[in-house]
Parts: C-alpha cells; sequence; structure tokens
C-alpha cells in the first residue's frame, strides 16, 4: 500500500509539472473562449499561455526550458513525443491574439481590486501612480524600424528601445494600464492615452515629468485630482494668490509656452488662460534622498482636508512605484525581451505584466489575514516559493487537502517580510567591477579586437 501511495504521489507531481500554474491560477481567471484560428494541436491556447506564463516565471526564461516542460509532461501523461524544436512552441506564441492577452490581463486586475478591498485607502481614496521607463530588445531589423536606438549610439553598436509608462496601484502594487511606443516619444504624451483607466476622484500621483499646465486641466475636467512634483520650468508663470501655513500657498497658474505635441492648437487655444492649485514645500531629512526640500504642486486646495503633512507623507510613498518597477525589470528579467520582432516583443510585454500582477495578487492573498501591509512581503522570496509550491498544490488528492496546502503556501510567504531597515542609505553605485572588455563602438562586422586584455581601450579600430 506504501508503495501505491507512493506511485499515486510521484504520478501526480510528474503529471502537474509543466503546467502546474493552471491549478493555481486558474480559478482566479475566468472561463474565456479560446481565441479563434486554433486548431486541435498539442499547444492549445490555454497550455501555450501557461506555459508562456511559467517562461516569465522561471529565470532562464528561454523558450528550450520551456519545451523541455512540456516535453516531459507530454510523455508522462499522454505518452506523446514531440518534437526538441522549439519551432512549433513559438509559432503557438504568436498565434496567440495580443487582444486576447489583454483581456486576460484586465481579468486579473479586477482580482487585484478584489483583494485589496480590505487595505486602507488614503483618505478614503483610490491612487493611482503613473512612471514611466524603458526596457531594450534584440537588435534586428524588425525592432529597429518599430523602436529605432537612440541618436547618440553608433548603428550597428546599440539596441532598439521602447519607452513604456504604467499606471500602478498604490495599495496593490498592481500594474492597472500600459502604454509603449518609441524611445523618442515623451512620457507625457503615452500617459494621455491611458487616462480611460481613471475614475472619478482617483488622486494621480507623479514625478514632475508629468507636471504641465495641460495634464492637469484636462484630468480635473476627469474629476481626477493630482499630487505632482513642481517642474522647474514652472518657476515663472505662477502668481501667489494666498499664503495658507508655512510652506502651503495657493498658486494660480498662467497658460504658457508652445502648445504640447499631443494637442492641437485648437485644443491648446480651448484652455483657460489660468488654473488655481496649490504648491506645498516639503522638506525631506532621510539619509539617503538627494533632495533636501521639494515643492509639490496639487489640486487638493482644502488645507484642512488634506494637511501639508499628508500630502508630503503621500509623495514620499510614491518611491514605491520604483520598486515595483524594479520587480518587474530586474527580478523578473523584464529590462532585456527576448522575441525577434515588435508583434512577439508585444506579447512578451504584456505576459510579463500578467505574471507579475498574479504574483502580486498572491501577495495580497497572503497579507489579507493578518492584515499585513503587502509592501513588506519580498516579491522576489514569493517568486521562487511560487516556482516550488505550484508543483506540490498541483499535486493535491482532495480538495481539504489542497486547502491545507494553500493555507500553508499563503503562510510562508507571509512570514518572508522584507527587514525593515529605517534611514538606511543605498546609493545608486555599483560595487562589484565589470570585466575589462572593450566596448563595442563598431559594427561586429568591421570590429578590431585586441586580444591582450591589458591593452585593451576604447577607440583602437
Amino acid at each position: 500500500m506504501a508503495a501505491l501511495a507512493l506511485r499515486s504521489t510521484v504520478h501526480r507531481l510528474i503529471q502537474s509539472s509543466p503546467i502546474a500554474l493552471d491549478r493555481l491560477f486558474g480559478s482566479l481567471l475566468p472561463a474565456f473562449p479560446p481565441p479563434q484560428g486554433f486548431r486541435c494541436r498539442v499547444f492549445d491556447p490555454w497550455t501555450t499561455f501557461w506555459l508562456f506564463l511559467w517562461q516569465m516565471l522561471d529565470p532562464n526564461r528561454s523558450c528550450r526550458d520551456a519545451l523541455a516542460k512540456a516535453q516531459a509532461w507530454l510523455c508522462f501523461h499522454r505518452r506523446l513525443r514531440i518534437s526538441s524544436n522549439t519551432s512549433a512552441y513559438c509559432q503557438a506564441r504568436a498565434r496567440l491574439p495580443l487582444a486576447w492577452l489583454r483581456r486576460v490581463h484586465r481579468a486579473v486586475c479586477q482580482r487585484l481590486e478584489e483583494a485589496a478591498r480590505p487595505f486602507p485607502l488614503w483618505m478614503d481614496r483610490r491612487v493611482v501612480v503613473a512612471d514611466g521607463t524603458c526596457v531594450s530588445m534584440p537588435d534586428t531589423p524588425e525592432n529597429q524600424a518599430m523602436y529605432p536606438q537612440p541618436p547618440q549610439q553608433k548603428p550597428g553598436c546599440g539596441f532598439p528601445i521602447m519607452r513604456l509608462v504604467g499606471l500602478f496601484s498604490l495599495v496593490s502594487g498592481a500594474w492597472l494600464e500600459l502604454a509603449y511606443g518609441p524611445y523618442r516619444v515623451h512620457e507625457g504624451t503615452l500617459l494621455r492615452t491611458l487616462w480611460h483607466r481613471l475614475r472619478a476622484d482617483d488622486v494621480l500621483l507623479a514625478d514632475r515629468g508629468f507636471c504641465s499646465f495641460a495634464h492637469v486641466w484636462l484630468l480635473l475636467q476627469r474629476r481626477v485630482d493630482c499630487v505632482l512634483r513642481l517642474h522647474q520650468r514652472r518657476s515663472t508663470g505662477a502668481r501667489l494668490i494666498q499664503k495658507l501655513s508655512r510652506g502651503d500657498h495657493l498658486v494660480e497658474w498662467i497658460r504658457r509656452g508652445p502648445c504640447p505635441s499631443w494637442l492641437t492648437p485648437a485644443q491648446w487655444q480651448a484652455l483657460p488662460k489660468t488654473l488655481r492649485v496649490r504648491h506645498v514645500i516639503v522638506s525631506v531629512t532621510r539619509p539617503g534622498f538627494r533632495t533636501r526640500a521639494l515643492t509639490l504642486v496639487t489640486t487638493l486646495l482644502d488645507p484642512l482636508a488634506y494637511p501639508p503633512e499628508a500630502l508630503a507623507d503621500l509623495y514620499l510613498r510614491r518611491w514605491q512605484v520604483e520598486l515595483f518597477l524594479r520587480d518587474i525589470k530586474i527580478t523578473m528579467a523584464m529590462d532585456v525581451l527576448r522575441c525577434q520582432t515588435p508583434a512577439l516583443i508585444h506579447k512578451e510585454l504584456w505576459m510579463h505584466i500578467i505574471a507579475y500582477n498574479l504574483v502580486r495578487l498572491l501577495i495580497l492573498q497572503a497579507s489579507a489575514p493578518d492584515a499585513i501591509d503587502p509592501t513588506h512581503i519580498s516579491f522576489s522570496g514569493t517568486i521562487a516559493a511560487l516556482r516550488h509550491w505550484a508543483v506540490v498544490l498541483a499535486s493535491a488528492h482532495s480538495p481539504s487537502h489542497r486547502a491545507y496546502l494553500l493555507q500553508e503556501f499563503f503562510h510562508c510567504l507571509a512570514s518572508d517580510k522584507i527587514p525593515r531597515r529605517p534611514n538606511r542609505r543605498e546609493p545608486r553605485a555599483v560595487k562589484r567591477r565589470p570585466k575589462n572588455y572593450q566596448l563595442l563602438t563598431q559594427p561586429r562586422s568591421i570590429f578590431h579586437e585586441i586580444h591582450h586584455r591589458n591593452h585593451y581601450h576604447q577607440g583602437l579600430t
């Protein structure tokens, strides 16, 4: 009997190992109909989706590794042998419609908002953080045509660059919406395309790159308030109306400057000539911060309902979005995408965001029972635990057993807290020295390499 039970357990482990994520996350997603255009294949839409998702969570992230998982599962479970060529799997990924992936993303975001309801809001209002970043991709002619490298780099020596702007939930850390474009497109232009995801009474929190007259006014028309850092060019074109308290002033902005590229001249002229905002001076005394004093701009004009201390505390929490981007770009290695064409690059990008949001959903579910701050649970530790626990959870032999394992899984996540290090200084510097290699300053076909490391220096041909 013991040998039979052991064989049964091993059978369940092997059977569920390559697509174990569907047992963990499958109940979190609605029953989507499969995309059109898929025949009865080995890599059907959902099998391809779960393998693609596992690939985003795997440190290796290679198609060969994902195919090896599928080979082991199909051989044991279906007694089916498939080729070691990754072409079929890559073609199946290419057949996944981008609109279908975005629909899955919206479903995950909806579940995240439901899971975040027990956690308190800022002043009973939802805060959405906007920030931008860049990612690179393989240097192929297709990628270069759509996302050209920066003009400062020599041809053949750089990589295509994509600019991203995202909206994040401050409570849950969920990546709510995404806009992307070439490197030359300004972040403010991309943010304009995301306003449809903002709801009335939301508070938009962002840095000074998004601080402009047009953005603030048009968001007010959508009943969306802003808390931004004052842009350095707004030192002129502002008139003091009233001094509310020390460092807190009611100011009138004057519309000036050229028309933004994302507005027509008629739309620009239709804007009012003045806009009333608050300027709040915040003093930062924490070690490690480069700025000791900064000025915030907000459309929350009531100093009693929104005191300067609350606004200062809210803006200092904006740093969380930098940690969110670090989690997805560094921990999940999204800073360098791998696909060879823009169409696949877009799908890889959305799969990264879906995987990131699913990990955030696990963190919320683990922190809710004990009312733990979700930002105190390690993101990288959650991914590491997920890779090991997914197979165990998929091997549960009964619903009660699965509920027990899931409870223990969430307990492990909640116990893996990030240590609190108040006033810890973390400079943006690299301690480990890079290899003493030449820099590629010419295309590979004409570059001349010096084979003596001690003689390496730039500019040699």
